[in-house]
């Protein structure tokens, strides 16, 4: 495990593990829900993972050279592949400082998607900073997509706040439920700060305009969560028992490759890259008392 440290605050990243974050937390106080101990095997127990090179559920092919390609399956019990491959491969440390580290995935690929990604964690006092640089490593153009899913700590005091255009509800299948996003419901409208909801949501907003902020009671860290070439938000709870829940910025919507125009996908040529970031500030929210 690589620990970054910049004051009070102390990062662990796991390189092995998907170069994922086991712990986030701020003199001894939580900003992720941390990863148990023995728990290194399950890549949804850590606090933070990395996805690359798409997000989330894929339910059709992928045209290569115009031919379909189905993507297999990655994870027990899910029948879609999910989320890349990014958080399932040992990452290569390129440099590492007290508050900084780079990491490569020199030989992603996820069937056809074969891609190469740098990822540079930077600790300060009062942020951490994920970027990620994806580029092809396929012979021709393809689509691309990635984002990062941090897993925050729930309680009855945790609330959130973020705008967005629209939402995309769910099927029993965990895919959109419609070709276009709806309008958002009043219960789901996070405008100004409000309790998670009560029950099972899984969705994504669209249209968010980046930024989002998580208030937290006195034993975890309440944050600000800004990021870069990523549109849409994931919100994703179990309900009010879970120890969690998960604010995803990623930059297209669950299942985009089966959605008409395959929002927020990117197609690489060969070489070619895009980039994302994601910004976590503590300072900024616990210094303003009207939050």
């Amino acid at each position: 495990m690589i620990e970054l440290r910049a004051g009070a605050a102390r990062a662990l990243v796991g390189a092995r593990h998907g170069a994922a974050l086991a712990a986030l937390d701020v003199a001894g106080q939580p900003v992720l829900r941390p990863l148990r101990a023995g728990c290194e095997a399950d890549p949804f127990a850590w606090a933070m993972n990395i996805l690359a090179p798409f997000s989330n559920r894929v339910s059709v092919p992928v045209l290569v050279d115009g031919k379909p390609v189905r993507l297999t399956p990655n994870l027990a019990g899910e029948p879609f592949p999910i989320h890349g491959d990014a958080f399932q491969r040992p990452w290569q440390v390129q440099g590492h400082a007290p508050d900084t580290v780079c990491l490569d995935l020199p030989d992603g690929a996820f069937g056809p998607l074969r891609h190469a990604a740098r990822l540079t964690y930077r600790l300060c006092p009062d942020s951490l900073d994920a970027s990620l640089v994806l580029r092809n490593r396929a012979d021709g153009p393809l689509p691309f997509g990635g984002g990062f899913h941090p897993w925050f700590p729930r309680s009855e005091l945790t609330r959130i706040a973020f705008q967005a255009n629209g939402w995309w509800p769910e099927n029993a299948r965990h895919l959109p439920r419609t070709q276009a996003p709806e309008p958002i419901p009043d219960a789901l409208d996070y405008r100004g700060l409000r309790l998670l909801p009560e029950g099972w949501i899984n969705a994504g907003f669209d249209g968010w305009t980046g930024s989002a902020l998580i208030r937290q009671g006195p034993e975890a860290m309440s944050c600000t969560l800004e990021a870069t070439g990523l549109s849409t938000l994931l919100l994703y709870s179990p309900g009010r028992a879970a120890d969690f829940f998960c604010l995803e910025p990623v930059s297209h919507p669950v299942d985009a490759h089966a959605l008409a125009g395959q929002p927020g996908l990117r197609f690489l040529r060969p070489g070619e890259t895009m980039a994302f970031g994601m910004t976590l500030t503590w300072r900024s929210v616990n210094a303003d008392p009207s939050a």
